[in-house]
């Protein structure tokens, strides 16, 4: 790994991304944004099957860093939205591979857009989520609003944007907003287990799946049949399922390849 803002590591099929900023609770520039979006589109391209992110010392991500943004001059910040903030959240939206996070301290403003954009988020029993951008002026971004509209819904996502107040980590289990709560000392190996596991599946299936449920929460039920009919067509092509089918009727473990 390089000393950058991110870190990145492939090993076993596994992409692992560690934003690298501990000095600044992993606060995020519009360079840094950059980074981790060239990064996950790096994993992608040298044949990664699941992306583990997180973040390094005892924060996951505190959001936007506003030290030297405050210099007098006007700022408009849906300029940073527009060019770093909104590629990377459509990036981690249309990744053909499954992406976990694992939230190892406290993730606030864009920190919890960019932790609930995994598939499957698991969160330290200390961490914490906060939609701060009431606190100073401002509307949730990076994706937050759908995020947690769509997980846990309208009075939650209104509680949380309105109050900016902190939310527990039993308490986003509870609201739906992450799959599980782990210990501190165990929160890696819980989060890398998973991605380990994800990345031992039928990849294209998986990139099909995310692509999916996306799809269904915006569509009705016949479009979502549709959809599913057309993902079905596409997944009954691919090696990974005569090897499921084959692995099946012989009573043995699949060995998949992510073709």
């Amino acid at each position: 790994m390089s000393q950058e803002t991110v870190l990145y590591d492939l090993t076993d099929g596994v992409a692992t991304l560690r934003l690298n900023r501990p000095d600044r609770l992993n606060a995020v520039t519009g360079e840094m944004l950059d980074l981790i979006r060239a990064s996950l589109l790096r994993a992608v391209d040298e044949g990664a099957r699941a992306v583990l992110l997180t973040g390094e010392g005892r924060a996951f991500c505190s959001g936007a860093d506003l030290v030297g943004r405050m210099d007098g001059k006007p700022i408009d910040p849906a300029d940073n939205l527009e060019f770093h903030y909104n590629p990377l959240a459509e990036t981690l939206s249309k990744l053909p591979i499954p992406v976990v996070t694992a939230v190892n301290g406290p993730a606030a403003g864009a920190g919890v857009g960019i932790a609930l954009a995994g598939d499957i988020v698991v969160m330290a029993k200390s961490a914490y989520l906060l939609l701060a951008f009431s606190n100073i002026g401002l509307v949730p971004d990076c994706g937050a609003t759908w995020l947690v509209a769509k997980s846990a819904g309208r009075a939650k996502a209104l509680e949380m944007a309105l109050l900016g107040e902190k939310v527990s980590a039993d308490d986003a289990k509870d609201a739906g907003l992450v799959a599980r709560v782990a210990e501190d000392d165990a929160l890696l190996a819980t989060a890398g287990g998973i991605a380990a596991k994800l990345a031992a599946k039928p990849t294209v299936a998986l990139g099909l799946i995310r692509a999916q449920v996306k799809a269904a929460l915006n569509s009705t039920l016949s479009e979502t049949l549709s959809i599913e009919a057309q993902n079905q067509r596409a997944a009954g092509k691919t090696e990974d399922f005569r090897e499921g089918v084959t692995a099946f009727l012989a009573k043995r473990a699949p060995e998949f390849r992510g073709r």
